[in-house]
């Protein structure tokens, strides 16, 4: 099979070992290029194998590296926001760029969940019923002190800003917010690009 060949969507899966859902998911986010030829996916050898060998750099370069909350090489997230939409949104775009994503609808849960999961990566709102983002925060530096963390609120305030800073959170985003600035943060905090 030369390079230039064109694969089926069932020849990717054989060829990548992965499941139809993870193929999809991929594609959808813009992972592995794909042509759509009428209903059907193709897939170029040769597009696939640099994916593959950027895959096979990345997990060389961190996995060994990776925090033990992590499955398979991906780390694992805790967002926290009593917002489902917001909880929505940051779940389903986090897991599309391989993060592995739970959620909690309030700090209660987030500490209930941080207290059973070593965390790779906590996203928090501030502003929440029962127990409010900066006391998650410090609860979870108790439980894992290097765990780093990300603030996302609509309710910004300069002794809350300062705060987080003393509490020494990586990113400190403002609602609304944009996806890949998010994505890009999480990235940072991670260690996974260059500060």
């Amino acid at each position: 099979m030369n390079d230039d060949t064109f694969l089926t969507t069932v020849e990717v899966l054989e060829y990548l070992h992965v499941h139809h859902r993870t193929l999809y998911r991929l594609i959808k986010a813009g992972r592995i290029p794909a042509v759509r030829v009428g209903r059907q996916w193709r897939f170029r050898k040769r597009d696939l194998d640099a994916w593959l060998e950027l895959q096979r750099l990345r997990t060389g370069r961190y996995g060994a590296r990776r925090p033990p909350g992590s499955l398979q090489g991906r780390a694992r997230v805790l967002v926290v926001d009593d917002e489902e939409t917001i909880r929505n949104l940051l779940s389903k775009t986090l897991a599309l760029a391989d993060y592995e994503v739970d959620v909690a609808t309030d700090g209660r849960m987030a500490l209930d969940r941080m207290r059973i999961i070593p965390y790779d990566l906590l996203i928090t709102d501030l502003r929440m019923p029962l127990v409010d983002g900066l006391s998650v925060i410090r609860e979870a530096r108790r439980l894992k002190a290097d765990i780093p963390v990300l603030i996302v609120t609509g309710y910004s305030s300069e002794a809350s800003a300062i705060e987080a800073i003393n509490l020494g959170v990586q990113g400190y985003l403002t609602k609304p917010f944009r996806v890949p600035r998010v994505l890009a943060a999480a990235a940072k905090a991670l260690g996974e690009v260059a500060s």
